[in-house]
């Protein structure tokens, strides 16, 4: 029996927004767990997968149950958050898509709201993913399954909600294309301070972390450099232009970033390395999200420059140096996220092109765009400078306080034990099982009969 769809939805539309949900889903299970199980050292490797498959799964349940109506829902607290309530009913689902702050300000969305919820769900899980990767070998999976939850609701959501959900940031004019503030800065400077209070890995992990699997970090990494069509490709909610502009902007930028990491590890540290080609391209995939559908071609090659130029020199050359040197971040997330995506966040005040039109406005006015400096709008400049002190501020505080006040109740730092062994102590699994040589046989002793009596010698093979 053919079901009509509601009016107000365009099938094209829904169909975009839910493949481009997909692929952002993609990026974090398995995206990201092929590509921290290949990066860490090898004792490590379930551990880490763990953890972002636990996140995954966390996150979706309190996103239905609070965290979708404190990011996007109405109003509560001035314009701080929304109020936190489920989103579990047929008209929730089924009815049009809405973000009660913005209405009047941009077009009628042509997607049922379950097509929403689930695309910001991705969204929000792959922050406290991204965040992990600070804390890898040495934070509690204890520690870890009560943090998850409460810094979705207590740190994301409540920048979702300032910064798209139509709260006091993004009243004042800051704007965040696709999470570089909201995702990438909040988890950066999320896995800075949480490194900080964990604490160090022992000195074995620190100085010897090789990656245990060059070809599986690859496949991950090729995964989320797709996967991320989704994550600019769907945040203008239409599939338009605009849509089509983010998608080959992220790549461009993407491909600029590689290149230019790769290049100044071959001309400054002499040295070629596929780890430093995959931090590239994640600096431009950071560095270009918040800017994606705000500025032309010329932008997004110059983004990618300089997303990938100044977390190389952090990393490279001030990663020994205050404030990087106070935290063991196991893969540097405040390089590549943090920094990055402030560098793009900064770069919208400067470049965004008004010329670019996120949507056009109801019955075909004057489209929603954005301009930066070198188009006469300076205003631009200072308060996306603004939003991303209050963010960094906001999410670095609050993630402090949710550590401590776990650390009460269980310890954030495994067992010298567990630190010792890895996953084998942890779960009793490895990433690999290794198939240990046969022990020699033992000794056998002086026989008591003839020379040709061997006893019950044990067999070899």
């Amino acid at each position: 029996m053919y079901i009509p769809s509601s009016s107000f939805l365009s099938p094209g539309d829904n169909a975009w927004q839910l493949t481009a949900a997909t692929f952002v889903g993609l990026q974090s299970i398995p995206g990201l767990a092929i590509l921290y199980g290949g990066l860490v050292k090898r004792k490590w490797a379930v551990s880490s997968a763990m953890m972002a498959i636990y996140a995954f799964a966390a996150v979706m349940v309190v996103w239905v149950l609070a965290g979708f109506n404190m990011g996007f829902g109405h109003p509560w607290l001035g314009s701080v958050v929304g109020i936190p309530q489920p989103v579990l009913g047929a008209l929730t689902e089924e009815g049009r898509a809405s973000i009660p702050l913005l209405k009047g300000l941009m077009p009628a969305l042509t997607i049922p709201g379950s097509s929403l919820i689930y695309f910001q769900f991705v969204f929000a899980a792959i922050a406290p993913i991204i965040l992990a990767g600070a804390v890898f070998g040495r934070m509690s999976l204890r520690a870890w399954m009560i943090f998850v939850p409460v810094w979705s609701l207590l740190v994301y959501s409540v920048n979702a909600f300032m910064v798209w959900g139509g709260g006091w940031l993004s009243q004042l004019g800051v704007v965040d294309y696709s999470g570089g503030y909201v995702i990438h800065v909040a988890a950066g400077i999320s896995g800075f301070v949480a490194a900080l209070v964990v604490g160090p890995r022992v000195l074995k992990d620190q100085r010897d972390f090789k990656p245990n699997n060059m070809l599986l970090a690859v496949a991950g990494a090729g995964i989320l450099w797709l996967g991320w069509n989704g994550f600019n490709g769907g945040d203008p909610y239409f599939a338009n232009g605009d849509a089509a502009a983010a998608v080959l902007n992220t790549n461009l930028a993407t491909a600029v970033a590689l290149l230019a990491w790769f290049f100044l590890d071959m001309m400054v540290n002499r040295k070629l390395s596929v780890v430093g080609a995959i931090n590239g391209m994640i600096c431009g995939l950071v560095a270009i999200t918040p800017a994606a559908g705000y500025v032309d071609g010329s932008g997004a090659i110059l983004i990618g420059l300089l997303g990938a130029s100044i977390p190389w020199f952090t990393m490279n050359r001030l990663s020994e140096k205050w404030p990087f040197r106070k935290a063991d971040d196991t893969l540097g997330v405040v390089h590549t996220h943090f920094l990055a995506g402030a560098v793009g966040g900064v770069m919208v005040g400067l470049i965004a092109n008004p010329a670019m039109i996120v949507y056009l406005g109801v019955g075909g006015s004057a489209g929603v765009s954005v301009g930066g400096l070198i188009f006469g709008n300076a205003h631009q400049l200072l308060v996306q400078v603004f939003g991303l002190l209050v963010v960094t501020a906001y999410s670095g505080a609050m993630t402090f306080g949710i550590l401590k006040a776990i650390a009460f109740f269980v310890p954030l730092r495994m067992t010298d034990k567990e630190l010792e062994a890895g996953d084998r102590m942890i779960f009793n699994e490895e990433v690999f099982e290794l198939h240990h040589p046969i022990p020699p046989p033992e000794p056998i002793d002086a026989p008591t009969g003839g020379v040709g009596d061997l006893g019950s010698a044990p067999a070899l093979g």
